[in-house]
């Protein structure tokens, strides 16, 4: 899922220090006996590791790392399902989204048990809920560890804040909407001011960010029952994000869309809700001449965490030991630390979250922003939402239902009746 300075290269000496999260020393080409070797590492959006890369290489003689990446997670996880379905095609190491190691759960023996490789004291090293969301019930097979997890903002323009004559200053516009309603209550504000752009990008993400503040679960219940269509909090969700489409918030565009992408350069929206990775997509898709425009608030609501990945090691890899050394070091506090200054992903390590390099850390792109402070600051205090088997999935059939009422295909009441209606026909 999953994610915003340049990389920062951490020192090479580095690498000997992280204890057992990496080990130093440890599989290279000639202790393998097998001569120089390729990891492929197979990826979505943006990790934040082509330093972290440079610097393992360094360390392990004879070891070259290759990332294929697939941009949007929506491509990416179908590949990836055909890969461990085939038996081949996964590479060494793979990243697993929050809405889909659930699926691999039930079937951790397609992945390297971790736990065999030196994990388990590793355990300490990580948000619980986070650890336990890559653990199979039973505790004996960890088939991943965790990355980032998506802590949760608002990103804004602050020129079109101002050209609507509302607040630019961050904690002024944090103040703007304690709760949605105050959010729905500001874009009216907002398009009252003429600036001729739309309040928000897209109604898809703002439902999934609603939706992952209603409940602790989502379309599943704990024991994997569907429940989209009886669990309240879905429903409200979508009710709320209709609600705003009615408004005329919307831009009406499908995220990761090429209108989607020129908007953030053209000023076609002002508001988007922004998990710390998306900081990454919005310098890339804005570019240098919006450097400063952008600026990051607190997002409505209690908090909440959206995406949010692992690193695991298919089995059917031919290098497993050296690609589980690999997601150790990947996955350490100041692999963490590392990917966070690079594309922003939000550390799962509680050491990395109180580290003052992402404590202190703000963000020139985005008006010197401490996005280091404003996602941390819940971050420990998040509380973990359930996702099913299918969780994806059905999460593309809500948004899609919802583009359908934005774009005036559908009304409200037979949107949500197809989005239920494919979510069963999709479980079956």
């Amino acid at each position: 899922m999953p994610a915003l300075l340049r990389r920062t290269v951490l020192a090479t000496a580095v690498a000997c220090t992280l204890a057992a999260a990496t080990a130093c020393g440890g599989t290279t080409a000639s202790e393998s006996g097998s001569g120089p070797f390729t990891l492929v590492v197979k990826t979505f959006g943006q990790f934040g590791y082509d330093g972290l890369y440079k610097e393992y290489e360094a360390a392990h003689p004879g070891v070259t790392i290759k990332e294929e990446n697939i941009g949007k997670l929506g491509d990416y996880t179908p590949k990836l399902q055909q890969w461990m379905a085939a038996g081949s095609g996964a590479g060494d190491v793979v990243a697993l989204e929050e809405g889909i190691i659930s699926q691999y759960i039930a079937k951790p023996d397609k992945f390297v048990n971790l736990l065999d490789h030196g994990a388990g004291p590793l355990e300490q090293d990580f948000l619980s809920w986070k650890w336990k969301q890559a653990l199979t019930a039973d505790g004996k097979s960890l088939i991943g560890l965790g990355t980032d997890i998506g802590a949760q903002g608002v990103c804004y323009r602050t020129d079109l804040f101002a050209k609507a004559g509302l607040p630019t200053d961050r904690d002024q516009v944090s103040a703007l909407w304690p709760t949605w309603d105050a959010y729905l209550a500001t874009g009216k504000r907002f398009l009252s001011g003429g600036t001729g752009a739309h309040f928000y990008d897209s109604s898809g993400g703002m439902y999934q960010n609603i939706l992952m503040q209603q409940s602790d679960h989502t379309y599943y219940d704990t024991a994997n029952n569907l429940v989209i269509d009886s669990n309240p909090a879905v429903k409200a969700a979508f009710d709320k994000t209709v609600e705003m489409i009615r408004a005329g918030l919307s831009a009406n565009v499908d995220q990761y869309s090429p209108p989607w992408n020129a908007g953030f350069k053209n000023g076609t929206f002002a508001t988007i809700a922004c998990p710390s990775w998306m900081l990454a997509t919005i310098q890339k898709q804005a570019g240098p001449e919006n450097a400063g425009k952008w600026d990051v608030a607190r997002v409505p609501g209690d908090g909440a965490v959206r995406g949010g990945s692992f690193l695991a090691v298919p089995k059917q890899g031919k290098h497993q030991d050296a690609s589980a050394d690999l997601v150790k070091f990947l996955t350490s506090a100041k692999g963490q630390i590392g990917a966070f200054k690079a594309k922003g992903n939000f550390p799962s390590a509680p050491q990395a979250i109180d580290d003052p390099a992402v404590q202190g850390f703000a963000n020139a792109y985005f008006g010197n922003a401490p996005v280091g402070k404003i996602f941390g600051s819940s971050a420990k205090a998040i509380k973990p939402v359930y996702l099913g088997p299918a969780n994806v999935a059905i999460g593309d059939r809500v948004t899609n239902a919802l583009l359908a009422v934005e774009q005036g295909k559908l009304q409200p009441d037979e949107a949500w009746a197809k989005a239920v209606d494919e979510a069963k026909r999709l479980v079956k």
